[in-house]
């Protein structure tokens, strides 16, 4: 057996370092090492409630919004505050936007690029990935980086810039939209849509919302094999077998993306496992820090009631990730998990037939795509001008509070503890703190971890394709995970 060390990864926010044992040409097992501690937990102790809106979204610089979100819902639910329909559509639409943008960076810019490599030089599709999808160069990189840029304007009025919006509140949205600016915003959403339309898919963004099944995905490619990036992608995918590479654990976390006035949420949240959505119960999350460069005084802990404080000499520590678990459980989230809890039946045929895997990761963001930007044009129109746009309130002195939301990456949380209107503990856990945790007390390895063991190393291989390829299906942010 040979021990192999993968990283620092490129096109990741964030450090990664990956440790494969490596025999008989498979990875045997993985350690994922979340290298960089930054301490937000900490910074936010003594402060003041309200100056977690300042200090969260700078947790990151490409999904500052989320990190907002949580934050303003934590505090809602602290202070009892329930936003307007304005504020509520506002605030989807602000994080809409971010996550959007986030699966158009990811396929195009993260992901796509690994299939340029010398070490598909010889597959049929080869040169023309290279000319759709090479770094700085390519055609389809360029267009994308082109309708990103330009899609990021819709925060310029919605929210006043980005990242690091400051226009998300506890009660809605303190940057009110008046009935030209939303006529505007709508013509930039179908600008966008017209993008994807015309290269990412090369079809309607509805066509590709009601495909049913894998047979009817396959059947939609072959109808039309030159059209579109997704179609490209999927004809590769085939030819890689990337539906067998990288299985995770078979349970998948969503806690509802973007809620509506009238209740519940555009895609619904819950756990899925087994064909079988069944309610998520927040109380069962424990982190475990065993393996992680923290204190494990008291074992697992909620995280309202969580502790990070550094142990950086810990014996058999080998991260700052702690290890999130449900009941107990390893699960995995992101937009596949969110797919599965709303019950689209293409992502439920492809779990069903393959369990998770990189092709369904993919896939999944990508399908997300098309549903929610229709969703967008329906929360523009359903704005109210002259309408409140957020609701007042105040904070009371003591209380305990979360606030629950879906980044582009997976489930968020934010666990917020007031004493003496001070911050007394404040306690995030991030979707690739879930992804790419280590092992827990009773050595069972994290999604990635696990995903990662049985993968094809190549002989010569420093930094193995197929290890890349499921490492960025699961798209880290690392920088989100230990804050």
């Amino acid at each position: 057996m040979s021990r192999l060390i993968v990283g620092p990864f490129n096109r990741v926010e964030g450090d990664l370092e990956v440790t494969l044992d490596v025999a008989e040409g498979r990875v045997v097992s993985a350690h994922v090492n979340a290298p960089m501690y930054r301490g937000f937990e900490q910074i936010l102790r003594g402060r003041d409630p309200h100056d977690a809106l300042v200090y969260v979204p700078r947790i990151c610089g490409i999904c500052s919004v989320s990190q907002s979100v949580a934050a303003a819902r934590a505090l809602a639910a602290l202070g009892g505050i329930t936003m307007p329909p304005n504020g509520q559509h506002v605030t989807n639409l602000v994080l809409a936007t971010e996550n959007l943008a986030d699966h158009l960076t990811h396929f195009y810019l993260f992901f796509m690029p690994d299939f340029v490599r010398p070490v598909y030089a010889g597959r049929p599709w080869h040169a023309e990935a290279a000319r759709r999808f090479a770094p700085h160069t390519g055609e389809r990189v360029r267009a994308a980086i082109a309708a990103r840029q330009r899609w990021f304007t819709l925060l310029g009025t919605l929210a006043g810039k980005w990242p690091h919006t400051q226009s998300l509140d506890p009660g809605g949205s303190t940057r009110a939209i008046d009935a030209s600016e939303r006529s505007r915003l709508l013509a930039r959403v179908r600008e966008f849509r017209r993008f994807l339309e015309a290269v990412t898919f090369g079809a309607a963004l509805e066509e590709v919302a009601a495909l049913d099944s894998e047979a009817a995905l396959d059947a939609w490619v072959d109808a039309d094999p030159q059209r579109g990036d997704l179609r490209f992608f999927l004809q590769i995918a085939r030819d890689t077998a990337l539906a067998a590479l990288g299985p995770g654990p078979g349970r998948f976390l969503s806690y509802g993306a973007y809620p509506q006035p009238a209740g519940g949420h555009a895609l619904g949240g819950g756990v899925w496992q087994a064909g079988k959505l069944s309610p998520l119960d927040v109380e069962a999350i424990r982190e475990d820090a065993t393996h992680a460069w923290l204190s494990d005084e008291g074992g697992a802990r909620h995280p309202a009631s969580g502790l990070t404080e550094p142990v950086a000499d810990k014996p058999g520590a080998y991260t700052w990730n702690k290890a999130p678990r449900l009941a107990g459980e390893v699960v995995e989230t992101g937009a596949i998990a969110r797919q599965l809890a709303s019950g689209h039946p293409l992502v439920l045929d492809l779990v069903r037939r393959h369990g998770a895997s990189v092709h369904g990761r993919v896939v999944s963001r990508l399908l997300e795509l098309a549903r929610v930007l229709p969703m967008m044009e329906d929360w523009l129109r359903a704005l109210r001008p002259g309408e409140a746009f957020c609701t007042p309130g105040s904070l009371p002195d003591e209380g305990v509070a979360a606030g629950l939301g879906e980044a582009a990456r997976g489930s968020l949380g934010h666990w917020l503890s007031v004493r003496e209107r001070r911050i007394a503990n404040y306690q995030i856990v991030a979707p690739t703190t879930w992804n790419f945790s280590p092992r827990d007390a009773a050595g069972r390895p994290g999604a990635l971890e696990a995903a990662l063991e049985g993968a094809p190393v190549q002989p010569g291989e420093t930094t193995p394709v197929a290890v890349q390829h499921i490492v960025r299906s699961f798209d880290p942010c690392m920088v989100c995970t230990v804050h």
